[in-house]
């Protein structure tokens, strides 16, 4: 057993499934009803260094610390080809591009919502309202409450400390259940001397000396900024570890879920390949397979959505990080998921395709691509999918 396994187990055996928090009856559980888990990462991740237009020499120009290489077989730490324009991180090789590899996962990029404060609080809402930004009419009204309403006999659950705005609205009780980890930092001028001393002269060293120094590189007000998009939502890390519980209750109760991951805010120091990035994206990847892992053949009655506020700026900044942008990846997963494929309408990655000259384009927005996906998934009218998302257009891009 190595050390990541034996911390896994660990944690597994020691920390028991917190309580859940509601105040109505259970819900009898449909058999063969599809389950749908919608996760959202906040603090606006960056995704050009998850989907890396590796074609484009613009994205090189724009990035001289953070850009992943180009596809090249000899180089371990060069992005994944998945087409002649798009790549994967190298650092979900063992948990993502397997899904890749049997098409259960699809890219959506240039995705996002109309939203342009570039505002961690008020996107976030605007997303999780699910309503048009300029005509939002009720503010405590989330979309998934309201395609649970249209759902009767559907369970519903938030894996939060908290219900969230997706789910506020709702007109009946909505469970949720709390994976809050810790988050907040422990380690004094002396344990922090330890700690470098322990891990030095081992492969921990660098990642080691970096986490202990970033506190002292960020400001206070970009430090705040930093936790407080999180929202109070777990790390990737405490994400990874809680999925396989998440599987088991999803499997075995619920079939509309709600998770969020937090730790995305990558002003500064956000590296490629290693660093805090390629740290989150790591356990996301891993907490997704282990999640699909431990579904097992309801896999295949499962979709996932990941989405995040925003992008962020397609050029890095110059604390080697990148700030608030637009556009961004969306990815959908599931075991019939029609995938293996980069979706939606594209434009080239050029300087010439940014918007304001800074950053991604959304040229598929959110309401309409989740309104036709869920309309496919459940078999939604017209009329439901208007109350879930008022005034969008569905589009079925056939990811499921």
């Amino acid at each position: 057993m190595n050390r990541r396994e034996f911390l896994f187990a660990a944690a597994s055996a020691t920390v028991a499934l917190p309580a859940l928090s509601f105040s109505g009856k259970l819900f009898a559980t449909p058999t063969n009803a599809p389950r749908f888990l919608l996760v959202f990462l906040r603090g606006g991740y960056d995704c050009n260094n998850l989907l890396v237009p590796h074609s484009s020499d613009f994205y090189y120009e724009s990035r001289p610390t953070l850009a992943i290489a180009k596809p090249d077989s000899g180089n371990p730490n060069s992005a994944i080809a998945l087409d002649a324009n798009w790549g994967l991180n190298p650092v979900l090789r063992d948990s993502v591009y397997p899904l890749w590899q049997r098409k259960q996962i699809a890219f959506v990029p240039f995705a996002g919502t109309d939203d342009l404060s570039r505002s961690h609080f008020e996107t976030q809402d605007n997303i999780e309202s699910g309503e048009p930004t300029a005509k939002r009419g009720n503010f405590r009204s989330g979309f998934l409450a309201r395609l649970s309403g249209t759902l009767p006999g559907v369970p519903p659950i938030a894996f939060t400390n908290t219900l969230p705005l997706s789910f506020q609205g709702a007109g009946h009780d909505i469970p949720n259940i709390s994976l809050k980890g810790d988050t907040k930092p422990h380690f004094d001028a002396r344990q922090s001397a330890i700690l470098t001393q322990m891990y030095q002269g081992t492969s921990l060293a660098a990642a080691t000396a970096d986490g202990l120094a970033l506190p002292n590189t960020v400001s206070q007000d970009l430090r705040d900024e930093m936790v407080h998009a999180s929202r109070g939502a777990p790390s990737a890390k405490g994400f990874a570890a809680e999925t396989q519980r998440i599987a088991t209750l999803m499997r075995d109760r619920y079939r509309l879920g709600f998770i969020d991951v937090g730790g995305w805010d990558t002003h500064v120091n956000q590296g490629s390949v290693t660093g805090g990035l390629a740290n989150n994206l790591q356990n996301l990847g891993a907490g997704l397979a282990a999640y699909a892992d431990a579904l097992g053949d309801e896999w295949n009655n499962t979709v996932v959505v990941v989405v995040s506020e925003f992008g962020r700026t397609f050029r890095e900044n110059g604390d080697k990080g990148t700030d608030h942008g637009h556009g961004t990846v969306h990815w959908v997963l599931g075991g019939k998921v029609n995938g293996g494929r980069i979706a939606g309408e594209q434009v080239a990655v050029n300087r010439q395709s940014l918007l304001q000259n800074r950053d991604y384009p959304v040229l598929n927005n959110y309401r309409d691509v989740l309104g036709g996906m869920l309309g496919h998934v459940w078999g939604l009218s017209g009329k439901q999918l208007q109350t879930v998302f008022p005034g969008a257009q569905p589009r079925d891009l056939q990811l499921v």
